[in-house]
């Protein structure tokens, strides 16, 4: 939950790196809170349109914002600009390239973007 909130915490910060846990661990979280949203959507009968839920609507405009932000660090950790986002405009086949940098190591060290986040991070020492 902690790397969630850190990127709520740092909802317009575009520019730095983000690491693969970061981002992962705030798409699962939110994958989570989406899913209980809709469920609660349909046990209240809360409906904006047919299909939508107002909870999970809701929800969803306020992560819009956190969800880019973290999505442009993830790319500047891999050493790419966010205009590779672009990408998603292609269906199927830009999803699944934009998935790849996702699933990528970030670029060991500094980068253009900034220094490695895992470097900042304490380290746990052992004894």
């Amino acid at each position: 939950m902690d790397w969630y909130l850190k990127v709520v915490r740092n909802y317009v910060g575009f520019g730095g790196r983000a690491r693969r846990k970061e981002y992962w661990m705030f798409i699962l979280v939110n994958l989570v809170l989406t899913g209980v949203l809709s469920v609660l959507d349909k046990i209240l009968g809360l409906r904006i349109a047919e299909d939508e839920g107002a909870l999970t609507t809701i929800y969803g405009v306020l992560i819009f914002l956190p969800y880019w932000a973290v999505q442009f660090r993830r790319l500047h950790d891999t050493d790419r600009s966010a205009w590779w986002l672009l990408l998603l405009l292609i269906p199927i086949v830009g999803w699944l390239v934009i998935l790849a940098f996702n699933c990528q190591n970030g670029t060991p060290d500094e980068n253009r973007f900034g220094s490695d986040p895992k470097l900042s991070e304490p380290r746990l020492v052992s004894e």
